[in-house]
Parts: structure tokens; sequence; C-alpha cells
């Protein structure tokens, strides 16, 4: 979840005085850090994951599911117990931004070696193990992407209502603040976002329609002072608080690359495939108690932290802001970094201009100097009084400030000061399985096509507006089997980089290709796996791959395993696991086709996918033959 500083957390009218001197000392420790650390070579890859959790209680005797809001405990028992002990425990965990949630990690981060590959799986059975170990009896550990209920009346254990007319940090119809983890940081971005935008975040997802849905669907709020009848659109879910995104699980994972050079071309090549891979890993279909039309969060949490004024959505002239700023500070990516995506950066960049001349000045290329300087047009959300006055030689506090408030599909990540860590990068568009067989698929994948990519040196770069294009379809229900995404034809003709240093001149070694028909339409089926004389797909290029390299027999079988699952979901012979909560729904004899979620359905999915979880019952139209999971 970012930077987690300690300290008195000030409120917006305090930490608005101070966004220019952030701003400043951020560009001050980036550079800082860049001018130490810009020629470094040869750091070895590096990766590791990221798996958001919730903490459930299944209460038989009622038949309700609530959210446990102990992961303040849950985590300090669960560091008591590892890291504290043992500095080379094999877990880490750390907070997220539910007091129903918590993240864990593997303790150390992988390395280079293939059969690194063995071992993802058995990490995340150890953390499931650990933290479900210390739970109270009817609690569980879920890795499920949108609880269905968040938002309902009395789906927190203990129970708090919501307080939208008392004071509160997010004054929500819906979401009670004590469902918001206790650490400052997350109930002052909640408050700073609502007062810097002017209002509460408006969140809207498109209602599915079924055959009893009300139409128009048009919801009333006994407890509305006006603001939530000028924001809910009809045929439309409506959420107003930060949680119902930020409180959402995922799927991470960090590459340190080998020089900043490779950071910056795998940043831009894995940037286009963050739809394909995000409706890859559908998991999220449900929103307050309703079957939506949606199947990915992204543009839920894209939209619960918004913080963006009318002026700068464009909704009244720029008067008391310098920007019109086009789109949330959690989206897609706005500009390519290396110079191989430079002639398809073809969306328009927002950048604070004296911040990029500044850049430049220093010696910044301009892609690079662009990028910052498009992070830097936002405010920061969050400043704790103790941390004001910095020492931009060795700290770089104000720079993860700005950096790590703005949560896009891909990040660019300077190592921190004095370490030994390098430039690294974050893929962040995957939606969280049920199981740790899955995970591990998802992850395994896309780290080997991070070596394909730098070994083959591939090239996967469209025009920046057709990735959001791409962005828009992935989340659409069923994307997986009904969406067209642009993709780039021939991925082996193309860009020609070295990477040997930071500096313009090593850029030299870039000649990029282009005859205006480099990009066509394809199925996310042929993308992975596929379509003779469209595309050779993903599947067929890693296969050649490991056929071309030294794999012991137990890892290639391991790889081969969660392979087979990526190629048979994109195919449509297995779901994805928002169509799969879908029929699980339409299926439950409670279900009235009026897109309502009961108590009773939730329960028993939310049983259901305990079971899955945890091995006790099979589902192969998901995951596939039980008895090929695993090694």
């Amino acid at each position: 979840m970012g930077l987690l500083s300690q300290g008195s957390p000030l409120n917006w009218a305090e930490t608005k005085k101070y966004a220019d001197h952030v701003r400043k000392h951020g560009i001050l420790q980036f550079l800082n850090i860049y001018n130490k650390v810009k020629d470094r070579q040869k750091d070895v890859l590096k990766w590791g994951d990221e798996v958001e959790y919730m903490l459930v209680e299944l209460d038989d005797k009622h038949e309700k599911v609530h959210l446990v809001l102990n992961g303040k405990e849950v985590l300090e028992t669960l560091q008591e117990k590892g890291e504290k002990i043992n500095p080379n425990h094999p877990t880490l965990w750390r907070p997220e931004y539910g007091s129903y949630m918590i993240e864990g990690t593997p303790g150390q981060p992988y390395g280079g070696t293939m059969s690194e590959f063995n071992t993802v799986e058995d990490n995340m059975g150890k953390r499931r193990r650990e933290a479900s170990s210390v739970l109270n009896e009817n609690e569980t550990l879920c890795t499920i992407t949108s609880f269905p209920r968040l938002g309902c009346p009395g789906f927190t254990k203990p129970e708090f209502k919501p307080t939208p007319v008392e004071k509160g940090v997010s004054k929500s119809l819906f979401f009670p603040d004590e469902a918001i983890n206790r650490h400052p940081r997350f109930s002052t971005l909640t408050r700073n976002i609502r007062h810097r935008r002017g209002e509460k975040v408006a969140i809207n997802v498109p209602i599915f329609k079924d055959k009893n849905t009300p139409s128009p669907f048009v919801e009333v709020f006994p407890e509305d002072d006006g603001e939530a009848a000028r924001a809910a659109l009809p045929d439309h879910i409506y959420m107003d608080a930060m949680g119902f995104g930020m409180g959402n699980c995922c799927l991470q994972v960090t590459f340190q690359a080998c020089s900043i050079s490779e950071a910056r071309y795998l940043y831009d090549q894995l940037a286009t495939f963050c739809p394909i891979v995000m409706a890859l890993s559908a998991a999220s279909p449900f929103y307050r108690g309703y079957v939506s039309d949606i199947d990915c969060r992204w543009g839920v949490i894209s939209a619960s932290v918004d913080d963006r004024t009318r002026e700068e959505r464009g909704l009244e002239p720029l008067k008391n802001n310098k920007f019109r700023i086009h789109k949330s500070r959690y989206d897609s990516i706005d500009s390519y970094l290396s110079c191989c995506g430079e002639k398809y950066n073809d969306i328009e960049l927002t950048k604070d201009e004296e911040i990029y001349k500044q850049l430049l000045d220093a010696g910044i290329d301009n892609l690079l100097a662009q990028h910052i300087a498009h992070l830097f047009i936002r405010d920061p959300l969050s400043l704790f009084e103790e941390k004001i006055h910095l020492d931009d030689e060795n700290e770089s506090d104000h720079f993860e400030n700005i950096q790590s408030t703005n949560w896009q599909t891909m990040r660019f990540k300077p190592p921190p000061p004095n370490s030994d860590i390098g430039w690294r990068v974050e893929f962040r568009p995957m939606e969280v399985q049920l199981t740790d067989f899955e995970n591990s698929a998802y992850v395994v994948f896309i780290v080997l096509l991070t070596r394909v990519i730098l070994s083959y040196k591939l090239d996967f770069l469209i025009p920046l507006s057709k990735v959001d294009d791409n962005m828009k379809v992935a989340q659409k229900r069923n994307a997986v089997q009904e969406g067209m995404f642009y993709f780039r034809k021939d991925i082996f003709k193309g860009c020609n980089l070295v990477f040997d240093s930071a500096s313009t001149a090593a850029q030299n070694g870039v000649e990029c290709d282009g005859d205006g028909e480099e990009y066509t339409l394809m199925s996310i089926d042929t993308i992975i796996n596929g379509k003779e004389g469209v595309f050779q797909g993903l599947i067929p290029i890693l296969n050649c791959y490991l056929d071309n390299i030294e794999v012991d027999v137990d890892t290639r079988c391991t790889i081969l395993n969660y392979l087979k699952l990526i190629k048979r979901r994109a195919s449509g012979e297995l779901m994805t696991m928002a169509k799969w909560m879908r029929e699980f729904v339409a299926k439950h004899p409670h279900y009235k086709q009026d897109s309502i979620i009961t108590n009773k359905i939730n329960y028993d999915l939310l049983r259901k996918c305990d079971r899955i979880a945890k091995g006790q019952e099979g589902c192969p139209e998901l995951i596939g033959d039980p008895v090929n999971r695993g090694k």
C-alpha cells in the first residue's frame, strides 16, 4: 500500500500548504538517487509477488458472512511469530487499506534461476497456513478480489454503522470508518481525498440487467443529504467511499531489472499486457450486494481515489487549480519510458512544465523527465508533521509520497537511497485468484513472459491510446471470451535495444520499425494460444523458450501445469473467477433473477470458495482436474 510513515498526520488544509515543499524536495530526492545509481549495471534478476487477503467469518448458525475487523491484531501476531524473531523468515506480512485485510509476500525475493518457479505455490501455501493458524474459530482467510456484500448493512464483525452525517473520514452512506485500517495513513488518505475533491468520491458501476431487475434501476438513499442523489446514475450501483476500491484485493508482481534502461524497456512492454492479463484474471463481478455488468475492479478503484476537483475534471473553468487532469491518480499509464515507446506516446500528457525543465536541465532525458513531471502534477495526500523536513541526500519520503499515490497499471521504481536494491518495475492490474495454484500460475506466467521479452528482445508496443482502449474492453463482462483487443502482429520486428546505461547516448542502439499496420484486433484466445495467419500466441512462444533452456523435470512440469491453466482460461475451456461466481449465483435456489445477492447466497458462495481454496472440494470448471494441480 505504498509509503507507511509513522507520526502525526496533517489535515488537508495543512497538507496543502506543504504541497509545493513536498514536490520540490521530492524532485531533489529523485535526482540524488538517479545521479548515484543511473549507471548501475548487472543487478541480478530478482522478483516477488504480493497477495492480498480478506479475513472472513463464516457464521454457520445464521448463514451469514462477515468481514472481520481484526487485521491489526492478526498482522502483529504474524510479525511477532515471524520476521521479528527470524529476519530470514519465509514470509512477510504488511497492512492493507481495510481493517479486514492483510498482505503477504515471500520473506526474500526470488532469484533468477528457473527452479525458483517450483517454490512459488509452496510459499503461498505457507502464507495461507501461517495466517489461518492465528485466526479464531469460524474465521478463514479468503483471496477474493471483491467481497460481494461490501457496504451492505451488517457486513462487518463487529458490526458498525456508517456515519454519513457525523464527524468522520469517509462520511459514507454504506462503509463505516471502522472498516478502514487504523494506521493513520489510511484514514488521512480517505479524508484528504474527499476534502481535496470538494465532495465525496462517486463510483457508478453498471448493474447487470436480469429478468426481474427493475428498469430503470434507481436507488433511494434515506440518509442522503442530496449528494448521492446528484452523483448516483440510473441503472448503476452507486458507491461513495475509498473503501469500495482500496478495500478490494489484488495480486501484484515486482521485478528488479539489470539496469535502468532494461527496467524502462520492461515497463513499456508489460504495460501492453495489463489489460490482457486483467481480463484473463477477472474476478470481481459483485458490488454492494448487487450483480454488476463488469468483471474487474479497475474502474471502481480508480473512482474510489479520484481526488480531482471539478476544475481538474473539466467540469468548470480552471481558476483555483493549475491543470486539467484527464485521469484519476489510479489508472493506466500515460507515457512509455523507453525510446522504443516514444513514437507510440499518442495520448495527451499533462505535466508540470517547471519540473520538466528542471529535470531536463539536470541531465534527465525527455522521456523519463516527462514521466516524473506528470506524476508530480498531483498533490501529496498524506503528510506527517514529523516528516516535513528531511535529508534529501539520504531520504526519499517526499518522492515516495507522490510516487506511491500515483497508482498506475505499471510502476517504475527507483532504488531506495543507500540500498543494494536495483531499478524495479511493478505489474499491478491482476485480480487475486481463489487458490494458491491459480495465483502461482498467473505470477509464473508474467515472470516467464519477462524472461522471454528480455531474451528474445520482443516488442509488443502499440500506440498508448490503443492500450487505453483495451483497458476499457478488459473490464466488461466476459471480456476474456467476447472482447477484442489491439495487439501487435509482428513482435520480432521492432526495437533493438542496448541495455548499457541511463545516458541518452545509450539509447542510440534503438531502431523502431513502423509500417502503419503493426497491430490488429485479436481475441485473448488468439493472443495467448495463437491463431494461424494472425499471431503465433504467447504460450507457444513460452514453450519454445522452455525447449531452448535447461530446466529440470520437476520445474518444467510445474511451469507447464501453470501455463495449461492460463491456456484453458484464455480458450474458454475453464471459467474466469468472475464467470464462475456469476454462474454460481444464477443457479442458486434463492436467487430471484433480480441482480440481488442476499446474505444466504453470499454465505453459500463464500463457504464454497473457502472449501475450494483449502483443497477440500474440487472445482474442475474453474481450475481443471484437481489431480493435476500443483507439482
